[in-house]
């Protein structure tokens, strides 16, 4: 077909007969079998030893084309092994120059399968790949398949829009990973979201493939960087800082200082992926963290884009915000206020970066947001008088009450705490992290009373994946409290359901929740939350799959017609008759 005489056309260049000549050398003679012979001569291994023993192969019934070929794959093997070593000897310009020439002789027969492992061999070694080749490859579909990844970084990073098609992909693969992850149908508070260490999250196959076609080559790091921050800009979806941040630390793991020296925040992510790894942010590494951040120079201020960047990933945020939590403890125990803690504001200061970066690189103004002073004044000490509350409670329980009757617990919000979730991004944060640490402690009342503040939060933040993913998780610590009417009432009628009908992600991890912890549920709310978890016509898949996976469980439980019928008499306890035989 026309298929093989475009893979051998290449031959006939070089000045070597191929199937065209032996076909014409036949049509125009008039002994075929000399003619034969004569052409084998010609094209055969010139070997004065082989003219014995290719008869004696004859004999053996070893057709002259498996001799050939065992010969050629030899052949090939050496030269390939050639190449390699070609590509490490000698004076650099030397070595190359020989690779080009080798390439200019062996290009034309790329398309011959036999041959090609070899022009690609060459063109691996090649530090640049003379253009017009590299224009050959690239508009033909399979030999740029075949290519080695060296040699479609060349093409890559002078065509972002081909390069962006072989990384979009990718990008939407992680995004699906990190959303599976929130979805899981395992839920658990020793395991979640946040529990791979920074090390294992970067094995995973996105980073890695990532990795490996960036190399060393600053200029497609570039590109990826532009593709997430685009990403970024486009969705908000914040899985893309942690991206920016994995690929960054990978690059680092791997000791490749041509990009590592290059982006300027390498030693900043280096070391907060240290406090990521611990999940607290220690004094010593606050005073190099903060280092960095006074260290901005004029002029350089567009630094604080990548930053906020790399602080706006999850994995920082929840470090950050533990952290504080901590930290806040630590200051009731001390008597001190917020304002008097420097590491307390540099955690502040980071967290209003990380949740600035958005809006940051969106307006391209580069300059640190303004910490509103109510945050350290008022909030801060309004959540510490949180945590005054639940020890003033536990002691009393534990005083002997005098007639007084038991003290009961602080049930009010403070309006003002309230406002600050709705009207503060920094203050919400912060806000849901210390309900995320009451239920860890399985503190039901502080849960109960902070609760009703969940319903408006700033731009929805208590109703998104990441919180709703801990929060569950840390729930199963009070699964005996679901068999109570009024917790659950409080929890499903007071919170999920409000926003049930509006968020398809939160009527997810209802039916989630419902679905790891239905049995501890009383029968009748299970009734009324079935109900009003139905699916409508726009719920999507999952939440039909879920609503099935629950259905079928709660089918299982419902006790069979046939033991209902038999109950009433086994109620009855039957009197004891003593038989003869025992008097």
């Amino acid at each position: 077909g026309p298929g093989q005489a475009e893979m051998y056309a290449g031959l006939q260049e070089l000045g070597v007969a191929n199937g065209e000549d032996l076909k014409e050398t036949l049509t125009n003679c008039t002994e075929p079998l000399k003619a034969i012979e004569q052409f084998q001569t010609e094209n055969g291994v010139l070997l004065p030893s082989l003219q014995y023993a290719l008869p004696f192969l004859d004999l053996h019934g070893t057709p002259r084309l498996e001799f050939h070929q065992s010969v050629f794959d030899e052949l090939r093997e050496k030269l390939l092994e050639r190449v390699s070593a070609i590509a490490l000897e000698g004076k650099v310009e030397e070595r190359y120059k020989k690779l080009e020439d080798l390439l200019e002789k062996s290009f034309s027969l790329v398309k011959m399968p036999s041959i090609q492992p070899v022009v690609m061999c060459v063109m691996k070694h090649l530090p640049k790949v003379p253009e017009k080749k590299l224009k050959l490859v690239m508009a033909d579909k399979d030999l740029y398949k075949a290519c080695a990844v060296e040699v479609k970084r060349q093409i890559w990073q002078d065509n972002q829009a081909l390069f962006g098609d072989e990384v979009s992909p990718l990008l939407k693969q992680y995004i699906l990973e990190k959303e599976n992850i929130l979805f899981s149908s395992d839920i658990s508070f020793l395991q979640n979201f946040f529990s791979p260490s920074p090390k294992t999250r970067r094995q995973g196959e996105v980073v890695q493939k990532l990795t490996q076609m960036i190399g060393k080559n600053v200029k497609l790091y570039d590109m990826v960087l532009q593709f997430l921050r685009t990403l970024f800009l486009r969705t908000r979806n914040v899985h893309y800082c942690t991206l920016r941040a994995e690929l960054l630390m990978s690059l680092h793991d791997l000791e490749i200082s041509e990009i590592c020296t290059v982006d300027p925040c390498h030693k900043f992510t280096w070391c907060l992926d240290a406090c990521i790894r611990e999940k607290f942010v220690d004094n010593k590494r606050a005073r190099e963290l903060q280092g960095f951040l006074d260290g901005v120079k004029k002029g350089q201020e567009q630094v604080l884009g990548d930053l906020s960047m790399i602080l706006c990933d999850p994995f920082a945020i929840n470090t950050l915000a533990l952290s504080t939590i901590r930290h806040l403890q630590d200051l009731v125990g001390q008597d001190t206020l917020p304002r008097e803690s420097p590491d307390l504001l540099l955690l502040l200061r980071m967290l209003s970066l990380g949740q600035g970066a958005w809006d940051m690189i969106d307006s391209q103004v580069f300059k640190e947001p303004k910490m509103e002073a109510e945050l350290i004044t008022r909030f801060l000490p309004l959540l510490m008088s949180f945590v005054v509350d639940d020890h003033t409670f536990t002691v009393d329980q534990k005083l002997p009450s005098e007639e007084k009757g038991p003290i009961p617990y602080p049930s009010s919000i403070p309006e003002a705490f309230t406002k600050f979730l709705q009207e503060n991004r920094i203050a919400c944060e912060i806000g849901l992290y210390y309900i995320l640490h009451i239920t860890k402690q399985r503190n039901k009342n502080a849960f109960l009373r902070l609760l009703p503040a969940l319903v408006e939060t700033f731009s929805d933040l208590a109703f998104s994946d990441i919180f709703l993913h801990l929060l569950t998780g840390n729930l199963t610590l009070l699964s005996d409290e679901f068999a109570l009417e009024e917790f659950c009432t409080s929890l499903f009628d007071g919170f999920f359901l409000t926003a049930c009908s509006r968020k398809e992600n939160v009527h997810r991890h209802v039916l989630r929740l419902l679905l790891h912890l239905h049995h501890k549920v009383a029968p009748a709310k299970l009734e009324s939350l079935q109900k009003a978890l139905e699916p409508t016509k726009q719920s999507g898949e999952a939440v039909k799959e879920l609503y099935n996976q629950l259905s079928e469980k709660l089918e299982l439980r419902k006790p069979s017609p046939a033991e209902v019928t038999e109950t009433p008499s086994m109620e009855l306890p039957l009197p004891t008759v003593p038989t003869p035989a025992s008097r």
